[in-house]
This record gives C-alpha cells, sequence and structure tokens, in this order.
C-alpha cells in the first residue's frame, strides 16, 4: 500500500505523540485518528477504518483481548500491532490468539517500531526479540533446536547485540568498531541464518539455539 493509514491507540498522550511526531517525518504513513481508551478505539476503527492499529494493552474500558477481538469482528482485515509494557504470557499468548498481526514492547526505538508497522500493514508478524523468545520456546515445549552455530566469534558478539535490540551504530560502539564492519558482519549472520531482516535473524537464532534473550542459556 502506498500510505498506511493508523489509528494509534494508548491511554498515555506522551506516548501517541511520540509516535505522532516520529510518523510525520514518514512518506508513507498518516494518522487516521487516536483513541485513549477500550470503546472509543473500536468507535474509531469503526468510523475511520485504518490498515493498522497500535493497540496498547492496559487502556481504561474493557480488557485488551475482548477489544482486540471486537476489533477483528468489525473489521478482520485490520491488522493490530500490540504495542505494550509487559511482556506477561498472558498478555503475550492472549494478544496473538485473538488475532493480533504483531507484539512490540514499549522499550522498542521508535525506529524500530516503526519498521514493526510496516512489517504488520505488509501482512507479516512482527515481535520483539523478548517476545518471540517466549513464542519459540512455547512453541517448542521449552526445548530449543540447538545446533552448533558456524558464527565466528565477533559475528556472534553481533548477534548477541542484535538480540538486545540494538542498532548497526551501538553495536560499533559497544565493540569498538566500524560501522561498516558491523554491516559486514550483519550480512553474514543473514546469509547463515537465511533471512533478510533483523527481526528474523534474531528470531531464527532463538530457534536454533545460538542466542537467548533474557538469561536463558545457549
Amino acid at each position: 500500500m502506498s500510505v498506511i493509514r493508523t489509528l494509534l491507540a494508548d491511554d498515555h498522550p506522551v506516548v501517541r505523540e511520540g509516535i505522532r511526531n516520529w510518523l510525520a517525518r514518514e512518506d508513507d504513513f498518516v494518522i487516521a485518528g487516536e483513541a485513549a481508551n477500550g470503546e472509543e478505539t473500536i468507535r474509531q476503527a469503526r468510523r475511520l477504518s485504518p490498515d493498522i492499529i497500535v493497540l496498547d494493552v492496559a487502556m481504561p474500558g474493557p480488557g485488551a483481548v475482548p477489544v482486540m477481538e471486537s476489533l477483528r469482528q468489525a473489521n478482520p482485515a485490520v491488522k493490530v500491532l500490540v504495542l505494550s509494557a509487559f511482556d506477561d504470557d498472558e498478555y503475550i499468548f492472549g494478544m496473538l490468539a485473538a488475532g493480533a498481526a504483531g507484539y512490540a514492547l514499549k522499550d522498542e526505538r521508535l525506529s524500530t517500531l516503526v519498521e514493526a508497522m510496516r512489517a504488520v500493514a505488509r501482512g507479516e508478524t512482527w515481535l520483539s526479540p523478548r517476545v518471540a523468545s517466549k513464542v519459540i520456546y512455547r512453541a517448542m515445549d521449552g526445548k530449543s533446536d540447538t545446533t552448533d552455530p558456524p558464527l565466528t566469534g565477533r559475528e556472534q558478539e553481533v548477534l548477541d547485540l542484535m538480540a538486545q535490540g540494538m542498532e548497526n551504530a551501538e553495536i560499533a560502539a559497544a565493540l569498538v568498531i566500524a560501522g561498516r564492519t558491523v554491516k559486514f558482519h550483519v550480512g553474514n549472520i543473514y546469509a547463515k541464518l537465511g533471512v533478510t531482516s533483523r527481526t528474523a535473524a534474531v528470531v531464527e537464532a532463538i530457534r536454533r539455539g545460538w542466542v537467548m534473550v533474557r538469561g536463558e542459556r545457549r
């Protein structure tokens, strides 16, 4: 789609303002509307028919899952990206089961959140790394498909920092290497994992047991 019509649903004005101001720089987004509680989100979604909804899970009004179910009933085509401060299993699996296309944590950078919104608008699933870890381990019954990673030591360091949500510039600073060197290592990691994006790289690395999130042992 050329322009992604977006409904921002969060009861914190500063959160909505931050996202709104960032999207104002982007040519492929337009803010169709905003909402500060569950009932208003449902009304606005029905009235505006947005392409995607960025939905906080802890707003006043109906619970997040009932709101999600109402949104899907009113417009099955709408894509919902959950934006939450919580990575509790109840929230994650409840919202995904209700039909959310993605689950982003509020400690993600705004630039990362925008990429998540684009992915969801394209019909893809997008999960923050910590969320992806929980989803993968539940799907695999708590067991990782562990294989020895064919990564160099430096590639493993880069991958570990990618899993923490760091961008290339931050990885370069943390490892005291050039940005172009980080880019080279990231390209090698993509090739070895058979992926084309950072999110896919982290998810696949977690699935293979090459990297863990939140203290899980490799």
